[in-house]
């Protein structure tokens, strides 16, 4: 069966055809392309195609699919058992990895999704403090928790602005949201509100409304006021963690968070969240202190075991200078092609996460990402698709270069750019 038969029979019984709304193609248009197997850079699908992948799982895989040293670690932790429900010495090792990329992190805790480790550190930020208000940014997604299903409204500034149904009002009156990047607003909350903050959570760069890169002076203006007015600042890198550096983004900005939210990579492709930070706010969870979090699944042991044979592998840095050079070069190769055929395009990058937005308009915040023609996006992840090249089907996500991506690769994704671009034209 090709994908658009299987498409066809997973509608019958799985909502809407997916297990995660993106994958649908909504924002695209025609049924989505299923995934047989992986293997480096690429992907194979069920229609026999092989598609250059800059998906990557949203992420995890920085070293493209199907790494032997991973494979074979999971091998070795599935002969032992697959779960237990109680302690292993994989679950300190592992800790200790992701301290030493991290030192932010004096205490940390392991949970199954970058959404728990949201949720867990917004609960014990608050458990904390004793203080109810929660700020976030407009275009920043910190998993599905109902408190952060927010969106900001006309205004600066919103409270309880409901984006999704079946969430009460009373579950977000504590939400507050302002623009990205925005220091005016940022401060005049803080002025207002400073002292009934329990914490802020910022993507501290932002994966989830495409890539947007933060003003220093943003990230430092955040800090301070945190620390003035005794609000715990929680960076979520679920995406940006060893992603962006091996030390996450706080290690490239030079800013230390309260907490740090991590997922994606610390798995090695598995599902994996952890949030963790100052000790004295760890120390407020279970069974140490008052606040409540557990998970009968955290700690998976073979979840554990690839997390650990992945951070070895980033642990040398030519990883990084090789990442560099090739999202650099994709980077450079696509701001070449908007010169040369007039059509505007903006390209956001931090390390090896990138987007590229059809607007003449710099993107620094959700409502300038929201310039961008979503129509030609949808032409062109087609006319990639097409190509052989594979991108997330919709112009809001980031894309994610590998170590495995080639020279050959990234020339393979501009000359197919290049193709669609001269049909706009024509």
């Amino acid at each position: 069966m090709g994908s658009n038969a299987l498409f066809e029979d997973a509608s019958s019984i799985l909502v809407g055809g997916v297990n995660s709304p993106v994958r649908a193609f909504k924002s695209v248009g025609g049924h989505p392309v299923f995934i047989k197997s992986g293997q480096g850079p690429y992907v194979s699908t069920e229609d026999d195609t092989q598609l250059i992948d800059y998906i990557g799982a949203f992420g995890p895989h920085i070293l493209g699919h199907g790494r032997p040293e991973i494979k074979e670690a999971l091998h070795q932790a599935i002969e032992l058992g697959l779960s237990f429900g109680a302690p292993t010495q994989l679950e300190t090792a592992l800790a200790y990895e992701v301290q030493k990329a991290f030192p932010s992190i004096d205490k940390i805790r392991f949970v199954n999704s970058g959404t728990e480790a949201c949720m867990g550190a917004l609960r014990v930020a608050r458990g904390f403090t004793k203080r109810d208000i929660v700020l976030k940014f407009n275009g920043c997604y910190h998993g599905h928790a109902d408190s952060l299903l927010v969106a900001a409204g006309s205004g600066n500034l919103t409270f309880g602005q409901l984006d999704s149904a079946g969430v009460p009002e009373s579950f977000v009156t504590h939400t507050a949201v302002i623009d990205y990047n925005d220091i005016e607003a940022l401060t005049e909350f803080f002025i207002t509100y400073g002292h009934q903050t329990a914490a802020v959570i910022i993507e501290p760069v932002v994966g989830n409304m495409g890539v947007v890169v933060p003003q220093q002076e943003f990230l430092t203006t955040l800090r301070h006021l945190c620390t003035t007015f005794g609000s715990v600042l929680i960076f979520d890198e679920v995406m940006t963690g060893f992603r962006v550096a091996f030390g996450g983004a706080q290690s490239l900005y030079g800013i230390t968070p309260d907490l740090t939210c991590l997922g994606k990579i610390i798995g090695g492709g598995l599902p994996c969240g952890a949030f963790g930070g100052r000790q004295d706010i760890m120390d407020c969870l279970s069974p140490l202190g008052p606040v409540y979090q557990a998970g009968t699944l955290s700690g998976n042991p073979l979840v554990m075991s690839a997390g650990l044979a992945m951070l070895k592998l980033l642990s040398d840095p030519s990883v990084y200078t090789h990442l560099e050079k090739s999202s650099e070069a994709l980077e450079v190769g696509v701001k070449s092609l908007s010169d040369e055929t007039g059509i505007p395009i903006q390209v956001n990058r931090v390390g090896s996460m990138f987007s590229m937005f059809f607007t003449g308009t710099p993107v620094t915040d959700l409502p300038s990402a929201k310039t961008s023609d979503t129509a030609r996006f949808a032409r062109f992840h087609s006319s990639l698709l097409k190509s052989g090249v594979m991108i997330p089907p919709s112009q809001f996500e980031a894309w994610f270069i590998s170590h495995a991506h080639s020279k050959q690769d990234i020339t393979t994704t501009l000359d197919a750019l290049s193709k669609f671009l001269k049909r706009e034209l024509s």
